[in-house]
C-alpha cells in the first residue's frame, strides 16, 4: 500500500499541500493540464523552487491576472463537476468544499446555500483544493495519514476583522483532531489546509511503519523567524506480503441504547461520530425495558479516540451512559486496482490473506459518481466493474 504522511510541524495550507506533492515527484505538466480543465479565466500557475531557512521546498502560487468573483458553494460545485476531471478527483474536491461550507454555515448561523464565500471562493482556493486531489491521485496514494496539526497563535486579519488563531472556520474543521503546540505568532493552519486534511486523512498520529520512497517540502508564503515555513510530505509503502491473519491492532467498541431519540438526531449523531474519527458507526433496532422499541448505537474507534467519542455520545445523544470495551481485530491487507469500463475508470478494492487475494469489490463512490454521470443504475456500473476485473489480463 502506498501511503502519504503529512508532517504538519509548521501547519498546512492548500498551496503547501500541492507544493509538497510537487516536491515529492508530482509532474508539474500533469498538474497544469488537469487544472486547466477547470476553465478558470485569467489564472497563471507559478511553480518554483524556494528556500525556507535553509530547507529547499517547492512553492505553488496560483496568481490571478484579474479580480476573481466571490462564489457560492453551489457555483463552485457546479464548476468542479463540469470539469473533465476523474470521478475520484471531482468527488474528493466536492467533499472538501462541502465540509468547508458546512463549517462556515455553522459559524454564521446560516444555511450552506446562503454562505457567500470570500477568500474560500476565490480561484486560488479552488485551484489549491482541486490541485491537492489531482496530486494525490497522480501520485497513486492509497492511504493518507496526518500528524497532529500546528495551528499557530495570536490573531489574524481577515474579511471579518481581527480574529484569534485558529480562525473560526479552522477551529470548526479541526474539532476532534489532535493538535500540537506552537510558539509561532500568526496563522499556521488555514481553513483550506484544514478542510483538505480533515476530509482526506484516514487518521491523525505518528509516522506509520513503511519504507520511504520520496520526501517533499511544500513552501508557505511567509518567512518565519522561529522555523522554516514548510509542510513535509513523506511518501512510502507498506509490505504487501503481510502474514496470514495479521492483527491490525486493538480498537475500542462503544455502545449505548436509546429509546427516546428521533431519526433526525440519530442520523446527525452518526455523521458527528464519523467526522470525529470513528472507524465505523452502526445502528441496531432493539426492544428495551417496558417493551419500548429502541436503537443500539455501536461505535468502532481507535483506542486513543475512545474518550473523545464517548464524550460525543454523551453530549450529542439522549443517553445517560456508554459501555466500552477494547478488543483485537484482524483485517485483510488492502490494495486497489483500477479497471476501465464503459462508464469510465473504477477502482476495485482487493482484500489479501497472506499472499492470496480472497475478496474484492468495486469502490462505491467511484460507481455512484459514474452512475450519476452516465444516467445509469448503480447496479449496472458495479456489474460492469466486476466484469472488467474478471476479464483483466
Amino acid at each position: 500500500m502506498k501511503i502519504a504522511y503529512f508532517d504538519c510541524f509548521g501547519g498546512a495550507a492548500g498551496d503547501m499541500i500541492v507544493g509538497a506533492c510537487l516536491d515529492a515527484g508530482l509532474s508539474a505538466d500533469r498538474l497544469r493540464g488537469e487544472l486547466a480543465k477547470l476553465n478558470l479565466p485569467d489564472i497563471e500557475l507559478q511553480i518554483k523552487k524556494v528556500t525556507k531557512k535553509g530547507i529547499s521546498a517547492t512553492a505553488f502560487v496560483p496568481a490571478g491576472t484579474s479580480k476573481q468573483p466571490c462564489r457560492h458553494l453551489s457555483q463552485i460545485i457546479e464548476l468542479i463537476r463540469a470539469a473533465d476531471l476523474s470521478a475520484r478527483v471531482r468527488q474528493r474536491a466536492v467533499a472538501i468544499f462541502e465540509r468547508l461550507g458546512q463549517a462556515e454555515a455553522k459559524i454564521h448561523q446560516r444555511s450552506v446555500e446562503e454562505i457567500h464565500f470570500h477568500e474560500v471562493g476565490a480561484a486560488d482556493a479552488i485551484l489549491d483544493i482541486v490541485g491537492a486531489c489531482v496530486a494525490l491521485e497522480a501520485l497513486e496514494i492509497e492511504q493518507i495519514i496526518c500528524s497532529p496539526l500546528a495551528v499557530g497563535s495570536g490573531t489574524i486579519r481577515c474579511a471579518h476583522g481581527t480574529l484569534p488563531v485558529p480562525a473560526p472556520a479552522t477551529a470548526e474543521l479541526i474539532k476532534g483532531v489532535p493538535l500540537r503546540t506552537s510558539n509561532v505568532e500568526g496563522e499556521l493552519l488555514t481553513p483550506t489546509g484544514a478542510a483538505i486534511l480533515t476530509t482526506l486523512a484516514e487518521r491523525f498520529g505518528s509516522l506509520p511503519e513503511m519504507t520511504i520512497e520520496a520526501i517533499g517540502y511544500g513552501a508557505g508564503q511567509r518567512d518565519l523567524e522561529e522555523q522554516p515555513n514548510v509542510l513535509r510530505l513523506i511518501v512510502g509503502r507498506t509490505d504487501d506480503a503481510e502474514p496470514a491473519n495479521a492483527t491490525a491492532g486493538r480498537i475500542a467498541v462503544l455502545e449505548t441504547n436509546l429509546d427516546d431519540a428521533t431519526g433526525e438526531l440519530i442520523g446527525h449523531l452518526g455523521e458527528t461520530l464519523m467526522q470525529a474519527g470513528a472507524l465505523d458507526v452502526f445502528f441496531t433496532p432493539v426492544v428495551m425495558k417496558k417493551n419500548r422499541p429502541g436503537t443500539q448505537i455501536t461505535v468502532l474507534a481507535p483506542v486513543e479516540l475512545a474518550d473523545l467519542l464517548t464524550e460525543r455520545l454523551l453530549t450529542e445523544s439522549t443517553t445517560f451512559g456508554v459501555r466500552r470495551h477494547v478488543c483485537d481485530r484482524t483485517v485483510l491487507a488492502r490494495s486497489h486496482r483500477t479497471v476501465e469500463t464503459q462508464f469510465g475508470p473504477i477502482r476495485i478494492k482487493i482484500g489479501t490473506l497472506g499472499d492470496r487475494p480472497v475478496t474484492c469489490s468495486p469502490e462505491y463512490e467511484d460507481c455512484r459518481q459514474a452512475a450519476r454521470r452516465h444516467g445509469a443504475t448503480l447496479k449496472s456500473v458495479m456489474a460492469a466493474a466486476m466484469i472488467a476485473w474478471g476479464s483483466r489480463d
